[in-house]
């Protein structure tokens, strides 16, 4: 989202868990295209139908294969160097020179590796070469700041007119699925809200700075090998925002010169979200956790997961090991840089904990239902979350931000009360104790029920289909929003 108000000059067009991850991506015609065309017609369509869900929700539910398993070490990611020439018109002609090398082969990829566990300085004179198939050479050649959204395939945002980061709210993302399975349910990422600006901005990012001050490593870490994927990703974040090698936050009233700090305290100084890089390993082709800033962790932190494969990161998710392991790993293993995806999951919670290590006090609440809990103190927390591959390290990143909104927000948004009902009630049961809203239920059920019933008798929620009695509870046609959310939205937040 590019706010021309956020910094000075003009904008530019402008792990939470390392969460689950299916097996394949299905691009489809985007869902609110396809209702707004709906709308036009005066088609109604409340619910997805079933026929028309796994393109838009994968369950990664294959098994491995039992003979034959895949062959990590010699599986590369889809490369980008078709477009060097274009990168190399932007350059001197000694440096555009070293950008029209021909491509190299799978083969001399695993021969010639980039070592992800270990620094390597770009001005060694002998060249290795990253996952996605370009050289150190090229990388110096190309310098700071390259043009990420030609090397990714991902544009950069367009101008966001009227914005006022005062006021500004998050988009209300209710990513509510029934029927409710351990499932990715992700869409093609919407690329002009990969990084979001609100009107707790400055708020957030004081918040962040003093969870490092206090927990350190456990919030910000990155191990040897992981320079140029912290690199990388920090120049895509500003550029994102503003592309400048100062970088001038007007909101914060800061100046940063770039050079002078890590990538990941930059990050952490200037964008108030969370983002996990997870690298290829040359030996055996799997991915692992290298670097990240994540202050929005329940139960865990950076440093109870650091230098992890993804299989141990996962190891205490329900189903993981024996629904989505494989397709995990080979979903890594195929992911194309101008492919982003979204998803988003979901808790409730008493106040609005963000940052929740083990032992935290906070974590005493989860285990006793307090009868004089006010449905006002409770809040559904949702973890809005990005998942993309950097095209010059091929490093994946992991990102995503916590958002808290009151339940009593629910009463007039259309389907969201039934919806969250028919979860908390009939949700599956290790799933439902994973997620860990049972601290909540004995105030949220009722009051939802509640407002359901409300919504009903002012016809707000109607049967599907003729005939019926009632709606038949489903995943919504506008998820991950309800209907009507676009007009609350904008007169909440004034614009």
């Amino acid at each position: 989202m590019a706010i021309s108000s956020f910094l000075p000059g003009q904008w530019m067009a402008s792990f939470g868990v390392l969460i689950l991850l299916s097996s394949a991506v299905v691009l489809v015609i985007n869902k609110r295209q396809r209702e707004a065309v709906l709308r036009r017609l005066h088609i109604q369509r409340r619910r997805t139908s079933g026929a028309s869900t796994p393109p838009r929700s994968i369950s990664p539910s294959k098994k491995a294969p039992t003979t034959g398993a895949p062959d990590f070490v010699n599986a590369f990611p889809p490369s980008r160097r078709s477009v060097l020439p274009d990168i190399a018109k932007t350059l001197p002609p000694a440096s555009a020179k070293t950008l029209l090398s021909p491509e190299p082969s799978g083969n001399f990829l695993v021969k010639h590796a980039l070592p992800t566990t270990q620094t390597y300085s770009l001005d060694n004179k002998v060249p290795k070469y990253t996952p996605t198939g370009f050289s150190t050479a090229e990388l110096k050649a190309m310098g700071d700041f390259p043009a990420y959204d030609i090397l990714s395939g991902v544009p950069l945002p367009q101008a966001y007119e009227n914005f006022d980061a005062t006021k500004a709210l998050p988009r209300p993302y209710r990513p509510l699925r029934w029927k409710y399975h351990q499932t990715m349910s992700f869409q093609k990422m919407e690329t002009d809200w990969w990084l979001e600006v609100e009107n707790t901005y400055a708020a957030r990012v004081k918040e962040r700075q003093d969870l490092f001050k206090e927990y350190g490593s456990k919030v910000l870490d990155y191990l040897p090998g992981s320079e140029l994927a912290c690199k990388e990703l920090m120049e895509m974040c500003l550029q994102f925002y503003y592309d400048k090698k100062v970088f001038h936050n007007k909101l914060l009233g800061t100046e940063t010169i770039i050079k002078r700090f890590h990538p990941l305290h930059i990050l952490l100084n200037n964008v108030p979200e969370d983002f996990a890089i997870v690298l290829r390993n040359e030996q055996d082709g799997m991915y692992y956790f290298r670097a990240g800033v994540i202050c929005s962790s329940l139960g865990w932190n950076v440093g109870t997961k650091i230098g992890m494969q993804l299989e141990e990161i996962h190891g205490k998710i329900p189903d993981y090991k024996e629904k989505m392991s494989f397709s995990m790993d080979r979903f890594f293993s195929k992911m194309a840089t101008h492919s982003p995806i979204q998803r988003g999951s979901w808790g409730l919670e008493v106040g609005t904990p963000l940052f929740m290590p083990p032992g935290h006090p906070h974590e005493a609440l989860r285990e006793i239902q307090n009868a004089e809990l006010k449905i006002e103190e409770c809040n559904l927390r949702v973890d809005w979350q990005t998942l993309r591959r950097l095209p010059l390290s091929a490093g994946v990143v992991f990102n995503f931000k916590a958002l808290f909104t009151p339940v009593t927000e629910f009463r007039d948004e259309p389907y969201i009360p039934a919806l969250l009902v028919k979860i908390l009630k009939e949700g599956k049961k290790n799933l439902m104790e994973y997620k860990g809203t049972w601290h909540t239920e004995h105030i949220c059920i009722p009051k939802l029920e509640e407002y359901a019933q409300e919504q009903v008798a002012k016809g707000w929620v109607k049967p599907e289909m003729e005939g019926q009695e009632e709606w038949n509870v489903a995943t919504l046609a506008e998820s991950p929003y309800f209907p009507g959310w676009e007009e609350k939205w904008h007169r909440q937040q004034g614009f």
